[in-house]
């Protein structure tokens, strides 16, 4: 009888919620209830009084709009998910919102809600618990589960992610899939007609079935069964989706639309569910889960004591990465090889760098030279091989960060931004410090033509709220972007190019500001000329051959978003209010400095694709050179009188 009551509480705690938020998901808690309280209650460590203990089990909503039965669990063991949070459901301010989010509700592990996001965080956190174990011992070793539907594994991002685990026999990887063949337009059958479980063999991995998602004990066997797997295990388990409602279970009407109050009162009588009260917890319910949470309790304390015992000591930062990287520049080189000079020092003072290329390494230069590259037979290895799956390697690396121990990041080509946008997006609204390094990073990139030549791909990272987007123009200005981008907070992309760029002689006092002056007039500016990375040393050059003529000031725009969150004094002296002459030069988008050039600007960019050509004749072709910037600028000056 209890073991019914539990399942039904977790159900119509659920059901209660969206009911009363007039919106929701009622569909996927109502048919996954039994799947997600035996994994909790048989198989999860966890401390609802210590959410971020390192030696817990992570669990990932993939699958987010079902957000609804997540809090009910969280709120049955004791999160601090409260009967008036769950009547708060999808309520501005409220820790219950539509899609479990990250730092906002004890419990969540990352933001779920984009299908297939999930999973492949869920790869990411399994990585890193196995990169764990091999550096600080099997303490660490910790299962990694998800909850994923039809809808996720639609997704390619699962395809990408899934292949990769399966790659890595990530045996500790241990995934539910929710297969109850309804999605938002009908059955599955009018677009995903696929054998599941073969193709995930095909990736490698262990599948097992089981063919009633309400047979609890044969859901528990499963999941044990796949702890014992060499390789990553999806779980398919059959269920109803919207289970035990008589007019909307087993069709799409359950999924996205909550189910009202006379069919829920029809629901709870049909399935033996006798309390009318809404949001009700059953006295013998909340005592079955406190037993459970005691449980739990005993295995954390045990691990505490051997943890303590270990004397496990997790390495520091160091002092000085900033001036150790300053100090290793000097020669003339494309800032991609700075980069991959700066991620070298950086490796020697911030401990935990783990990431990697889009099979991009040797153009990207970002391995970490010693630092071995991680596989299933070298789980201590540093660098990731990531294959070419762009989308999947962004979300990874959301998930190694989400872990708590490294500090992730990720290459390609920056052109290839567009595949990872969706995961770039989850990392800045979860405002956790992943680091995407992007390189080749405009026309610069020369005969592979427009395909690989972006023009518009700044603008969009630098669209994202909360991302700090670096595009330094030589060595000292990528060592203050590595160092600002790993250090700091939130999400941050470097913008690298491949061709060559001289060491600029300029103060570099101001560069963590983000935008600095790099070059000053003699007496007061009469024109500034903005840029960044490799435009900036075009820049300089221009200023120098006005002299005599218009007194001209240089700023150099390391990082706007940086430059944005300085003080209103700071910015008013480096971008005085009263010198309307601006031009900014920057061989992208333009778009992305009309805030800076007002209405009496102009702008040097491209707003057009490039060509296939060497990368030195297109900056002529498109006028990026001294000779064609001072006649444009010429002009300006004739129009402004």
């Amino acid at each position: 009888m209890i073991e019914k009551m539990t399942t039904q509480t977790i159900r119509y705690l659920a059901v209660d919620a969206i009911d009363k938020a007039k919106s929701g998901h009622p569909g996927l808690p109502m048919g996954a209830a039994p799947m997600a309280k035996v994994l909790f209650r048989d198989h999860m460590n966890f401390n609802p009084e210590d959410p971020a203990w390192k030696g817990r089990d992570r669990f990932v909503l993939s699958a987010g709009h079902g957000s609804g039965l997540l809090y009910a669990l969280l709120h049955l063991y004791d999160y601090g998910v409260s009967i008036d949070d769950l009547k708060q459901f999808r309520q501005v301010g409220s820790i219950t919102p539509g899609h479990p989010e990250f730092a906002q509700t004890p419990g969540v592990e990352t933001t779920t809600g984009p299908l297939g996001q999930g999973l492949a965080n869920a790869v990411g956190m399994a990585m890193a618990s196995k990169k764990m174990a091999a550096d600080f011992g099997e303490l660490f070793d910790n299962y990694t589960y998800a909850i994923v539907g039809d809808g996720d594994l639609m997704e390619g991002i699962t395809a990408e992610a899934s292949s990769l685990a399966g790659h890595l026999k990530l045996n500790k990887l241990i995934v539910l899939y929710d297969s109850n063949n309804i999605t938002i337009d009908g059955r599955t059958d009018i677009t995903f007609s696929e054998n599941v479980l073969d193709r995930y063999k095909a990736y490698g991995w262990n599948t097992i079935f089981v063919e009633d998602g309400n047979d609890e004990e044969a859901i528990t066997r499963a999941i044990a069964e796949a702890k014992k797997a060499e390789a990553p295990t999806l779980i398919e388990i059959k269920t109803i989706i919207g289970y035990g409602s008589p007019n909307k279970s087993d069709s799409s009407a359950a999924h996205g639309a909550p189910l009202g109050a006379e069919e829920t009162a029809l629901t709870k009588k049909t399935t033996g569910w006798d309390f009318e009260e809404t949001f009700y917890v059953p006295e013998e319910v909340r005592d079955e889960f406190k037993k459970i949470i005691e449980k739990k309790k005993d295995y954390y304390n045990k691990w505490i004591a051997e943890y303590e015992a270990a004397g496990i000591v997790f390495p520091s930062i160091k002092e000085g990465a900033l001036e150790a990287m300053m100090a290793a520049s000097g020669e003339a080189k494309a800032t991609r090889n700075h980069g991959a000079t700066m991620i070298n020092i950086l490796n020697e003072y911030l401990p935990g760098l783990f990431g990697g290329s889009a099979d991009l390494a040797g153009s990207n230069l970002t391995t970490i030279k010693d630092g071995g590259f991680f596989s299933a037979e070298n789980p201590a290895g540093q660098n990731i091989h990531f294959g070419i799956r762009e989308h999947a390697m962004a979300a990874i690396v959301n998930g190694i960060v989400l872990h708590g121990t490294y500090r992730g990041f990720d290459s390609t080509f920056l052109s290839f931004a567009d595949y990872m946008k969706p995961s770039l997006r989850l990392a800045a609204l979860m405002h956790i410090p992943a680091v995407s390094i992007f390189t080749h990073d405009s026309i610069g990139v020369g005969e592979d033509g427009p395909t690989h030549q972006p023009i518009e791909q700044a603008l969009m990272l630098r669209s994202i709220p909360g991302m700090r987007v670096y595009r330094p123009a030589d060595a000292k200005e990528t060592a203050q972007a590595y160092y600002d981008a790993f250090t700091g907070e939130g999400p941050a992309s470097i913008l690298l190019t491949r061709q060559k760029l001289p060491e600029l002689e300029i103060d570099r006092a101001e560069a963590g500001k983000g935008g600095y002056i790099a070059f000053k007039e003699e007496e007061a500016p009469e024109l500034i000329l903005l840029a960044s990375g490799s435009e900036l040393h075009l820049a300089l050059e221009v200023a120098k051959a006005l002299r005599g003529r218009v007194d001209t000031r240089v700023v150099s725009m390391l990082s706007m978003e940086v430059f944005e969150a300085q003080s209103p004094e700071y910015k008013e002296e480096v971008l005085p209010g009263s010198v309307r002459r601006r031009i900014a030069i920057e061989a992208g988008s333009s778009i992305s400095w009309y805030r800076y050039i007002g209405l009496d600007g102009q702008c040097i960019c491209m707003d057009r694709f490039g060509t296939s050509g060497p990368g030195d004749e297109l900056f002529k072709l498109y006028g990026f050179t001294q000779e064609k910037i001072l006649e444009k600028i010429e002009r300006y000056l004739e129009d402004e009188g």
